[in-house]
């Protein structure tokens, strides 16, 4: 290459995601593909959805508002925190960046689970701080680990709960002993994606009491419960301070009309949002025992996705599946070699993926 690159880019692994089901069906030639890898809503989004879009595609012409004013007092309202408080993104990953941006001079440290959502690692560096990575113990985030890795050039701490992909979490008395022990001026940023699937009420859930720490920054997301996924819409909550910082420099329309328009219509569907819950908990109930009909490990998860361990090379058995047409996920890249991450789908989904491995696995 002519051209010089940033030597903290030069060292970023590019983001690796799941299979899209068009490339599928190119490389392998089949249809009706069962798609549950990437964690996705497996009953698409709410009908109010569908018809908000509508409405609202003849204003394409016209810039998206920049405030995202109604998704903005949707959120004040179910959280009872301020629009001051709220920044919107293009996914909870664009808030990432901005924090990533916001807050990290050249050298400082921002330290992150490993493995963890590889969006930290590089936002970080693209905003020429150093990651520091904390590795799992147990399969779950090492909250003594990250409290010991903390030095005066840390500037911010990410947190994932639950975790993707292991599906642990942390408890409310867990967390509170973790933010004890870090300094005042560090930022913990705490992401939820996945919290509205958790069943256990003593895991920690930071907008159960919003704001009561200026530190804590929560990110959640519309692609997961709301199954928005290709709207890209997320956001954050946190003290206004850090949210003016964010504000100032984010993109001015970084969330387009029809994900505002998608999300709002997303928020008032509480019948669709209690659908996709149980439907979730039924799913990875039925995975479990089959599952373990078949001999295999799962590690506990409160999310809307488990992890298997099939004792062997899981990247070959999630290629055997492939050719088949079930996409589930390989953990090779996250260093877990003999584990598949299943995301729960419906019933007949579910049904479909079980017949497959049992096939492939069996032969």
């Amino acid at each position: 290459m002519k051209f010089k690159t940033s030597e903290t880019i030069s060292t970023i692994k590019a983001y690796e995601a799941g299979k899209p089901l068009k490339e599928v069906e190119r490389d392998y030639g089949i249809t009706n593909i069962i798609k549950l890898a990437s964690n996705e809503n497996p009953l698409g989004f709410s009908p109010k959805v569908f018809d908000a879009v509508n409405a609202h595609i003849k204003d394409m012409n016209r810039y998206p508002e920049s405030s995202g004013y109604l998704l903005n007092r949707k959120l004040s309202r179910k959280f009872n925190v301020s629009s001051e408080n709220i920044v919107l993104g293009n996914g909870s990953d664009d808030i990432i960046a901005l924090l990533s941006h916001g807050f990290l001079n050249p050298g400082d440290e921002a330290l992150m689970p490993l493995p963890s959502f590889l969006m930290y690692e590089i936002s970080v560096k693209t905003a020429k701080g150093n990651p520091v990575m904390v590795p799992l113990v147990n399969f779950s985030t090492n909250l003594k680990g990250v409290v010991e890795r903390i030095s005066p050039k840390t500037r911010m701490i990410f947190i994932t709960n639950p975790f993707n992909p292991t599906g642990s979490t942390i408890s409310f008395s867990e967390f509170n002993d973790f933010v004890s022990l870090v300094p005042e001026n560090i930022i913990i940023i705490v992401d939820e994606a996945y919290i509205e699937f958790v069943r256990d009420e003593t895991v920690y859930d930071s907008l159960k009491n919003p704001l009561a720490d200026p530190r804590i920054v929560t990110l959640r997301t519309f692609s997961k419960v709301y199954g928005l996924a290709g709207f890209r819409v997320g956001y954050g909550i946190m003290d206004s301070e850090i949210a003016e910082v964010l504000n100032k420099i984010r993109q001015p329309f970084n969330v387009n009309t029809l994900a505002q328009v998608a999300a709002v219509a997303g928020l008032e569907d509480e019948a669709f949002y209690r659908q996709t819950v149980k439907t979730v908990h039924e799913g990875l109930d039925y995975l479990f025992v089959e599952l373990d009909r078949l001999g295999l490990r799962c590690l506990p998860t409160q999310s809307n996705f488990l992890m298997v361990d099939l004792k062997t090379d899981a990247t070959k058995v999630f290629e055997e599946m492939l050719k088949l047409g079930v996409i589930v996920r390989s953990m090779k890249s996250y260093g877990f070699n003999t584990f598949l991450r299943i995301t729960a789908g419906t019933k007949e989904e579910n049904i479909i993926l079980i017949d497959t491995l049992k096939k492939v696995i069996q032969r």
